[in-house]
């Protein structure tokens, strides 16, 4: 691959996720802005949803910062940035609904979100140590005629801690799509929106749904890279 390539190739590795978390910011700030019909706040929403669905022992709590929306499943948890937990915009509603839908799947033993959820201490350990080890067998590499056993094996091992990780972002999108698709369905039919509203909704879900798209590529690309890196240094 020659310096162009290299430079198109890293250049597009920065631009997919900002592109990503651009879309993101945009579509928040003005949904933010829009209050949602039903006049109810994240928190609000986020209880009525877990009420609904006969969910009682997981809890609602507002947490510091902008879009730290996330659902705990071991604290039993969904916890809401300061503004959606006490706004009631179409962006809060959508947010909150999202986490919910977290929720729900950990009620209902949801396949992939077990999945990604064992592969939690694989993932964080293979990201950790797979860079320390590729890079390592790459520089014991260079220069070495054929490459070295050693660098082989330090870059395989690296390579197979990396796609333990890859699997990780893969196995987040099927995640991040149903609690979307969930949050949708929940707030259409408890009256939490109506009307254009679930176009509007939709536009902030399918933002955020983005950013899960762009890590994931980013991190296949990342993968491939270096599995040809690796078969280029067995050559």
């Amino acid at each position: 691959m020659g310096l162009g390539a290299y430079l198109l190739y890293f250049a597009l590795l920065m631009i997919i996720p900002l592109l990503a978390q651009g879309k993101v910011k945009r579509a928040y700030k003005k949904y933010s802005q829009i209050h949602n019909s039903s006049g109810m706040t994240g928190a609000e929403v986020a209880r009525k949803i877990l009420n609904d669905n006969g969910i009682y022992d997981v809890k609602v709590e507002a947490t510091k910062g902008t879009l730290t929306d996330h659902y705990d499943p071991r604290a039993k948890v969904v916890r809401l940035s300061e503004h959606n937990y006490r706004n009631p915009s179409v962006a809060g509603a959508a947010v909150a609904a999202h986490e919910v839908g977290h929720a729900i799947q950990d009620e209902e033993n949801y396949a992939f979100l077990k999945f990604r959820s064992a592969l939690v201490p694989v993932a964080s350990f293979g990201s950790n140590a797979a860079m320390f080890l590729i890079i390592a067998g790459m520089l014991l590499g260079a220069g070495a005629s054929g490459g070295s056993t050693l660098a082989s094996g330090m870059m395989l091992i690296g390579i197979v801690f990396f796609a333990a990780a890859v699997l990780f972002q893969v196995v987040t999108l099927p995640v991040e799509f149903n609690a979307s698709n969930r949050a949708m369905e929940q707030m259409v039919s408890s009256g939490v929106i109506q009307n254009n509203e679930e176009k509007e909704t939709k536009k902030v879900l399918d933002a955020a749904a983005l950013t899960y798209v762009a890590a994931a590529l980013v991190a296949v690309l990342e993968l491939a890279r270096f599995i040809l890196i690796f078969l280029s240094q067995r050559d």
